[in-house]
Formats: structure tokens, C-alpha cells, sequence
């Protein structure tokens, strides 16, 4: 049967809702039951998920055939998404980090500085907040805080991506942008993964094709859990990396070259070296820092010693150098983030030179927190520099967060609350050890820090929030005689950068609209400096 007729029995392109091609099989899935016509008995029908699906033999039909079917459907999945990037309204909602309009955001994708512009694309799912079939939102900047929304650019739409355009990095080559991503698929009642490492490529930068899969076969010794390619050219070739995990349950980083970004020949696994390190490993990233290697990822399965850090999804960063054959070797490595809500992270060299770093504010599998009730869920964190110094790895807010300052206003905190009149702020203080700072307070909600003498742990404590999901508190060991902080605070997050930047915490922080106020329950009266700080250009239109 030509796929032409199977979709005819389906009632049309219009009523596809996705399309699959396991192996020897053409899938469909319809979106109503009852536009389906008499089925001949070559053709399968069977509800899997609730979802209707119509299955034959695949026979002669071809890639190029199954991706015009996936073409069509990506214009209505576009056109079904779109009435979903009206932001809601909420006092949770940042006034200078990205969030969705609706819906839940994960990933940042495909950070890039190409040809005079900033782009940035996350994964998004726009019809609520669960963790469902992802789409890739593009977004460019011309100066690092005010985003412009271009279009959905990426659904979830072919035989290759039909349940997720999961994460990855853009290449900046021949005048055009190039994006690989790794697409999701799930067969049957067992949801079984099916995944491959695609691209899509733009010419103008804006309107994507998909070319589909590059990589089509798993590498020996690796599960279905392989994904989120990463690609930097160095030796005179490509390299693309991808999180992976080993049939016997370990987390890798799997590598392969290219000569021309089209076709790509396996390397091997790396990261023996760590071992146990976790079951897996995500959203890889490499990059240069002066003149050191390092490389970025997302180890899952880690286990904490300190019982009030349960959550297993982390962020490393490792120190790696490569050698003349090309192989990968971790040297040393450091948790970037110790808060709570630190993920995917993925950088860019930007127009100065300067190394920055954007992460997803959220975690795995988490799908109720406060701002679900206003229809959305997750953020991106601010824009960080990192930098080598002194033989550790730095972080600070990109400068230009200075352009959205008010006023510089200084004053003393002490026992008694004071009313800042805003969440949005920045935030310049040094906390004595024995003293705990409540921030975003009123008479029944705060967030602390507390400079814990004894442990010798800066805490920081969100369990007197609204928060739904997730650890309340973070304990992070140092020390220094003396704590310098840099707060920023967005409606619904801290971000804090603790002496210059050798240390940060993230996490966000659910209270009510008027917790404006600010008060130093322990210790003596410090001096604090802050700015408020306005709100960036939205990317999205009004409500």
C-alpha cells in the first residue's frame, strides 16, 4: 500500500497526528476516530495510549516521502501551538529571564552567535506543564536581554521526532545555521525509545529544513539513552559529542568525526576514568577558557552525602585535554551550580570573546510548582560569564544585567523587615558567619540564608516557600573567613554568586506577590548595597 492511500483511510492530512516507521512499518497516528475509513486487512488499527493508530508494511515508501507527510504536519502543529505563545498572566512570572508564554520550557538548544545576532532556542511543550513531545522555540537578541521571538522552529513532527526534538547545539558554517538535535520516538504500549541524532539547516538563519537523521545506529554497548549532541571542530575535523548510557547502566560520553557535518564515523566512549559516575550522562558541552579544554555535562544518578540533597540530576564541569589521536581525557572536575535548580547548561563564545552560559531553572520529570496554576512552569537562568582563574573555574553575571539597574540605593540590614518594594533586584552584601539573611519575606513566607558557623555551610533554605516539588535545602561547605554574596532575585528565583563568583546557588523561590521585604534575623547590622532592576523587553506579545 502507498502511503498516499494509508493516509487517504486515515482521513486526510489533516487528521495525521503523527507519523512512525519502526523497522518494516509505516505508522500512524490520528487525531479523530471517527474520519477514519473501512480499513482493508492490510492494514492494522490498534489504540495505543489512547491514541489511534493505523500500521502496514512499509514496502517501497521512502524517507523523502515520509518527511513530506512531516512537513505538512509541522504546519499544523505550528498552527495548533501558536495561540499558546500569549503569555499569562502571573506574579511568578520573570521580568528579565525567559519563560514560557504557557505551557512547560526545559532545555536551552542551540545558543550562537551567527553573523551579528544572538540565538537561542529552547525545548518547549505548549499545552501544559508535563513533560511531553517537544518543540524548539527560536529567539535572538542583539544585546543579551532583550529577546525577539522568531518563530516554533523545530515540532515534533517526522518518523525520526515524532515524540520530542529533544536538545542540541547550532553550527555557524557556509552563511547558514545548522542545527543537531537528537530525535525521540516511542513504539507501542511499551513505549519503546527509538533515537537518532538529526539536522536541520537554515540558510537564512530562520526558516528551518530537516534533513533528518545523520546517526541511525546506536553504537555498540549503548542503550536507547543517547542523545544531546554537541559539535566543535578541532584536529582539522568535527567532533560531535553525545550523552550516553552502557548497557550495563553507566554514564558515558560517546564521539564521532566528521569531515563535511553530513556524514559521521563512530570514535568510541569515554569517561572510564570516572567510573561509577552515575547511570547517565546529558547535555554535553566544550569548550576553551584561556587556554584549558573543559567539557560540561549532566551526570545522573549521583548520590549526596548530605541526606537534605536527594535529587539525582546533577551539573560537573571536568578539565580535559586532547591529544594527537584525538581522545578525550578528564582531568578534573567541579560541580558549577550547588543549588537546587541548575540543568542542561550551554554556552557560547560571544562577539567580545567572553565564554557565556545559560541553563535551564528546573529539573527532570518536576510538573508542579505555583505558577502551574497560571499555566506555565520553569525558566532559563540569567546569562553567566565563566572564566579560569587561579586554577578554578569563575562565574559572574553577564555585564550587560547592568543595563537593567535603577538606582544604586545603600542600606543597613538588621532584625527589623525592610520593604525593597520589588523581587526583581540585585543584591551586594558580605554575610557574616553566624548570621541568616530572609529574602522575598513577608509575615508568612521567606527564603534563608544562613551562614552556618558549625557546619561551616552556607544554607540555603527555601522550605518556608510555596514550593511543590523538590529539595528545600541546599547546604554548600566553605571555607572562606568571610562571605561576599551577589543576589540576583527575579519574581520567582535566587541566584546567588558567592566570592567573585567561585561558587553559585540557584534555585527558584515561590512566594506570594507582596513577600517584598528583606531582614537580617541573626547577626549584627550589615551594610547591603542593591539596585532594583527593570524588566527586559518581553518576547512575546502581551496579554
Amino acid at each position: 500500500m502507498s502511503l498516499i492511500d494509508l493516509i487517504e483511510l486515515a482521513g486526510g492530512e489533516t487528521n495525521i497526528r503523527r507519523i512512525l516507521a519502526p523497522k518494516g512499518e509505516v505508522i500512524v497516528a490520528v487525531h479523530n476516530d471517527e474520519l477514519v475509513r473501512r480499513l482493508p486487512e492490510s492494514i492494522t488499527a490498534q489504540t495505543v495510549l489512547g491514541e489511534l493508530q493505523l500500521s502496514t508494511a512499509r514496502g517501497e515508501v521512502t524517507d523523502e516521502e515520509l518527511q513530506t507527510v512531516g512537513e505538512s504536519i509541522a504546519q499544523h502543529q505550528r498552527e495548533q501551538a501558536e495561540p499558546y505563545l500569549q503569555p499569562t498572566e502571573s506574579h511568578y512570572r520573570p521580568q528579565w529571564h525567559i519563560s514560557p508564554p504557557q505551557g512547560l520550557v526545559n532545555d536551552p538548544n542551540g545558543f550562537i552567535y551567527h553573523k551579528g545576532e544572538y540565538h537561542l532556542f529552547y525545548q518547549w511543550y505548549p499545552y501544559a506543564c508535563e513533560h511531553k513531545d517537544k518543540h524548539w522555540v527560536h529567539l535572538k537578541s542583539q544585546d543579551l536581554i532583550n529577546w525577539h521571538h522568531q518563530s516554533i522552529a523545530l515540532t515534533p513532527s517526522d518518523w525520526f521526532d515524532s515524540h520530542g526534538v529533544f536538545s542540541g547545539h547550532a553550527v555557524s558554517q557556509d552563511d547558514g545555521l545548522w542545527l543537531f538535535y537528537t530525535g525521540n520516538v516511542r513504539i507501542g504500549e511499551q513505549r519503546d525509545r527509538q533515537t537518532t541524532q538529526c539536522m536541520a539547516f537554515a540558510a537564512d538563519g530562520l526558516n528551518f529544513k530537516k534533513h533528518g537523521p545523520v546517526i541511525r545506529e546506536l553504537p555498540p554497548g549503548v542503550t536507547e539513552h543517547i542523545r544531546d549532541p554537541k559539535l566543535v571542530f578541532a584536529n582539522d575535523k568535527w567532533f560531535m559529542l553525545l550523552g550516553a548510557q552502557t548497557t550495563d547502566l553507566q554514564g558515558r560520553l560517546a564521539v564521532y568525526h566528521s569531515e563535511d557535518l553530513v556524514h559521521w564515523t563512530y570514535d568510541r566512549l569515554y569517561g572510564d576514568e570516572l567510573a561509577p559516575f552515575g547511570y547517565m550522562w546529558e547535555c554535553p558541552d566544550w569548550f576553551k577558557l584561556a587556554n584549558e579544554q573543559f567539557i560540561v555535562f549532566g551526570p545522573q544518578g549521583i548520590e549526596d552525602s548530605n541526606p537534605n540533597h536527594t535529587i539525582g540530576h546533577q551539573n560537573r564541569i571536568f578539565r580535559m585535554s586532547l591529544d594527537q589521536d584525538d581522545a578525550l581525557h578528564l582531568i578534573e572536575g567541579w560541580q558549577l551550580d550547588a543549588g537546587f535548580d541548575f540543568y542542561a547548561p550551554q554556552s557560547m563564545e560571544a562577539a567580545d570573546g567572553r565564554r557565556l552560559m545559560i541553563g535551564w531553572m528546573g529539573l527532570p520529570d518536576e510538573v508542579n510548582q505555583p505558577s502551574c496554576d497560571h499555566g506555565w512552569i520553569h525558566q532559563l537562568t540569567t546569562l553567566r560569564e565563566l572564566y579560569w582563574q587561579d586554577g578554578k573555574v569563575k562565574q559572574r553575571p553577564a555585564k550587560e544585567l547592568a543595563e537593567l539597574r535603577g538606582d544604586k540605593v545603600n542600606i543597613t540590614v538588621n532584625n527589623k523587615a525592610i520593604d525593597l518594594g520589588t523581587k526583581s533586584v540585585e543584591l551586594h552584601l558580605n554575610l557574616a558567619w553566624g548570621s541568616e539573611l530572609q529574602l522575598m519575606q513577608n509575615s508568612d513566607y521567606h527564603v534563608s540564608l544562613v551562614a552556618d558557623a558549625e557546619k561551616g555551610v552556607l544554607r540555603f533554605d527555601r522550605h518556608q516557600t510555596e514550593i511543590r516539588e523538590g529539595d528545600v535545602i541546599r547546604e554548600l561547605p566553605l571555607e572562606s573567613d568571610t562571605i561576599a554574596l551577589t543576589i540576583l532575585a527575579d519574581n520567582s528565583s535566587l541566584e546567588i554568586f558567592i566570592n567573585d563568583g567561585e561558587k553559585v546557588m540557584t534555585g527558584r523561590v515561590f512566594t506570594p506577590q507582596d513577600a517584598t521585604n528583606i531582614r537580617l534575623v541573626s547577626g549584627e547590622p550589615t551594610p547591603m548595597s542593591y539596585y532594583p532592576l527593570k524588566a527586559a523587553r518581553a518576547p512575546y506579545p502581551s496579554v
